[in-house]
């Protein structure tokens, strides 16, 4: 457990961490939206994949010039992250997050397609956020909770949105 928080620097373990979390989260939603509102396979898998690239490739871009305001700012201070990895790190993070509800909708037909998404989203956050409770040394439980509840919240949004538009 010490090695890995000697070799993962903490502004990776943030990009890792929210890029997971993001990815599950807003993927989550747009899948379980769209697939609420449309029964066409064909979109619903075009729409997510689509989100999902373009959200992640964002969330990398948006890592990558945040982290350097941080770096610009502190200039007196020595960074020993790599502004490129950190950004890597939020674009692949990002898309193996959407992976758990972009699965389900490739390898199912709906409605049970849709219902295998948000289990395996809402599994991933779980895991996700014990992970994460373990890796910082606090409470792995409570952080897989936590992280089950948001991604609670933003699937119940999605759903909604999707049947009040449904076409």
């Amino acid at each position: 457990m010490k090695k890995v928080r000697e070799i993962l620097h903490e502004d990776y373990l943030r990009s890792l961490m929210f890029g997971l979390q993001d990815g599950i989260v807003s993927t989550t939603g747009v899948v379980v939206g769209i697939s609420t509102g449309v029964s066409d396979k064909a979109i619903i898998v075009l729409a997510a994949l689509v989100a999902v690239t373009v959200e992640a490739s964002s969330m990398a871009a948006g890592q990558y010039s945040s982290e350097k305001a941080v770096h610009q700012m502190n200039k007196n201070e020595k960074h020993t992250d790599s502004l490129y990895i950190g950004a890597l790190i939020m674009f692949f993070a990002y898309l193996i997050g959407g992976a758990f509800s972009i699965v389900p909708i490739l390898m199912f037909d709906q409605p049970i397609a849709r219902v295998f998404a948000i289990i395996s989203s809402f599994a991933g956050l779980f895991v996700i956020g014990y992970i994460k409770g373990y890796l910082v040394e606090h409470e792995p439980l409570r952080s897989a909770i936590e992280l089950f509840i948001i991604g609670s919240i933003a699937t119940t949004v999605g759903i909604i949105v999707g049947y009040l538009l449904k076409v």
